[in-house]
């Protein structure tokens, strides 16, 4: 993950490319993440540089397959689901194919799937958890690695935890927290009407919304006890959406989404008194996807490919993304990419560089 100070962002990417069906990647391992105490205000650091090399790893997988649905829990652990085969869900003639790799995507290995055949698949991850959705039959859910699988109707508790500590209860939208078994509503409520997020990292949590067009926050720094409602500085236009980001550095952020969802958003940072807006030069009109990752930083992807904000401007990055991806942290602060091309990266306080990998197949065919 990041650290403070003077961060760059590394990256690994596996960019999973589906050919008679290669699967790549080249990954550094992250250091142990740090956990600071409170929130620090850190300078930017040094960008980036280009990617290393690319690895491109092949299995066994007949065309007859569409693109597969690839998902990493974190900068080694991930899975790719083959659910659509001629263009249909996976059927007994074409079942649906399960592929795990434990290295970061230099080897992947074939692994039963529990319902191959089902109308609707889908496949989710976290640490240590392998999650399977086959419609109308149920959840199958394995936590050693795809080895073995436990059957649900509903919603697997363990999925529900893993979303986080404290989450939304959607039918009150309430602040809760994860006991183990269930989510039990917070005794202290925050005064946020309209709460869209919640963030958390330990005992402290951020939660956000919009109430009459205007942005609203709290901050608790003890598991919810306490709350205080931090000034917002308005923002540059119309926000429909606010969501809140606390990064690899314990820096919390706040994302305004506007309501088209396309245009640049109004990005603040928790400094001071309040919430400090930040406008960087150069900024893009258009985006599809905005994350802070720590020590300053927040990457970007749009029409024009990869970017990053860092001291108050927007640069462009050599990195090989596109208007499709959209970006996302993973519990271990990798930063992943999904699109047509499913890309991470593991991000390391003293690496600078970025290191890609893919996922191909002979059809030339992409994830």
């Amino acid at each position: 993950m990041l650290g403070r100070s003077s961060r760059s962002l590394v990256t690994l990417l596996v960019v999973p490319v589906l050919t008679a069906c290669s699967i790549g990647d080249v990954r550094r391992r992250p250091p142990v993440a740090p956990t600071p105490s409170a929130p620090a205000t850190t300078a930017p650091g040094p960008l980036p540089a280009s990617f290393d090399e690319v690895r491109r790893v092949r299995v066994a997988v007949s065309e007859r397959y569409d693109r597969p649905y690839v998902e990493f829990a974190d900068a080694r652990d991930g899975y790719a689901l083959f659910a659509v085969c001629d263009g249909k869900p996976a059927a007994p003639a074409c079942p649906a194919l399960l592929y795990g790799t434990a290295d970061g995507g230099r080897s992947w290995r074939k692994l039963r799937h529990p319902r191959p055949s089902a109308a609707n698949q889908q496949l989710y991850t976290a640490p240590g958890l392998l999650v399977l959705l086959s419609e109308p039959h149920g959840w199958y859910t394995s936590t050693d690695g795809g080895a073995t699988f436990t059957h649900s109707r509903s919603t697997p508790p363990l999925w529900v935890g893993a979303q986080g500590r404290f989450q939304i209860v959607e039918s009150t939208g309430k602040v809760a927290e994860w006991d183990g078994r269930r989510l039990r509503p917070l005794a202290k409520q925050p005064d946020v009407p309209g709460i869209n997020t919640v963030a958390s990292r330990d005992d402290r949590i951020v939660v956000a919304g919009v109430h009459d067009g205007r942005p609203v926050a709290a901050v608790s720094p003890d598991g919810g006890r306490r709350w205080w409602r931090l000034a917002v500085s308005p923002p540059d236009g119309e926000v429909g959406v606010l969501r809140a980001v606390i990064d690899a550095t314990g820096t919390a952020w706040l994302v305004g989404e506007r309501p088209d969802r396309t245009s640049f958003p109004a990005l603040w940072r928790e400094g001071g008194p309040g919430w400090e807006l930040v406008q960087p030069e150069d900024r893009p009109e258009r985006i599809r996807s905005v994350v802070p990752v720590g020590g300053g930083m927040v990457v970007v992807t749009g029409p024009d490919g990869a970017g990053m904000v860092a001291g108050g401007r927007y640069h462009r990055m050599n990195w090989p993304l596109t208007a499709e991806h959209h970006l996302m942290v993973l519990a271990d602060g990798t930063l992943c990419a999904v699109g047509r091309t499913t890309s991470s990266w593991p991000a390391s306080p003293s690496a600078r560089r970025v290191g890609p990998g893919s996922l191909s197949s002979t059809a030339d065919r992409y994830v």
